[in-house]
């Protein structure tokens, strides 16, 4: 079987270790069977969700964390950066030259965290925008290098520019999630981390977030439980998926 075929079954085991309940769902009623004319025992579906505060409670309770502002910043009015035309053709000249600038940005990056650095990462990375406007990397990468220079306006427009070439871009939202934290949007910020985190999970965005929901301004924990949901919806998604497709190959295969 291949490789790619065999990471995607081991995914979704470990996805039905972790909530069995997935095995329940009417798509993966072949699955289950399987399973069952093996001898395997199915625990049954838990009468609720409440059991482990998955809820959709709309009743609203203040949380009482906090957040330190000393993070919010004064924002920033500089005119709008540098933005790529999407409708332009790139072809691979293009792509290559602009991932050679992306590099020269990050050595940039990492020879110093001082602004005239900093800076000059912006202009490696405009250039590459400019030279291959579709990647949302790009955005998403100059969008980093504006919360570092303590630009949270600018760095929104280009997290903005990255989500609507690819709405899935995990970094597109962290980094707004982080922009927007920074001017004080604290649920803004909480909604932005909390898909970032559903897309791709790891300990810096989980940071990020439990520090934005130690906010001063009231949360609702309705709201929180439903961003908790998405993620679990969203993993459970992922997990029926793989698994429908790897039996569909081996079907075909067969």
């Amino acid at each position: 079987m291949d490789e790619s075929k065999i990471k995607e079954l081991k995914y979704f085991v470990d996805s039905c270790q972790k909530d069995p309940s997935i095995l329940h769902n009417p798509s993966l009623a072949f699955f289950k069977t399987f399973l069952q004319s093996l001898g395997a025992k199915i625990p049954p579906p838990s009468a609720s969700g409440a059991e482990n505060g998955h809820t959709f409670d709309d009743d609203i309770v203040e949380s009482d964390l906090e957040l330190d502002e000393s993070d919010v910043v004064t924002p920033d009015n500089d005119p709008p950066q540098k933005m790529g035309d999407l409708s332009v053709e790139v072809n691979d000249e293009s792509r290559d030259l602009a991932q050679t600038l992306k590099h020269k940005a990050i050595d940039a990056i990492t020879e110093g965290m001082w602004v005239g650095k900093l800076n000059e990462a912006i202009d490696h990375l405009t250039e590459a925008i400019m030279l291959n406007p579709s990647s949302a990397i790009l955005y998403a990468t100059r969008a980093s290098v504006f919360v570092k220079l303590k630009k949270p306006n600018a760095a929104i427009r280009d997290a903005d520019a990255a989500l609507q070439i690819n709405s899935d871009s995990a970094k597109g939202y962290k980094i707004r999630g982080m922009a927007r934290a920074m001017l004080g949007l604290w649920e803004d910020a909480a909604r932005d981390l909390g898909v970032a985190s559903t897309l791709d999970y790891d300990e810096e965005i989980s940071a990020l977030l439990k520090k934005v929901l130690h906010t001063q301004t009231p949360l609702s924990v309705s709201l929180l439980t439903k961003w908790v949901n998405l993620g679990v919806a969203f993993r459970v998604r992922t997990g029926m998926l793989r698994a429908k497709r790897l039996h569909n190959t081996i079907r075909y295969q067969a």
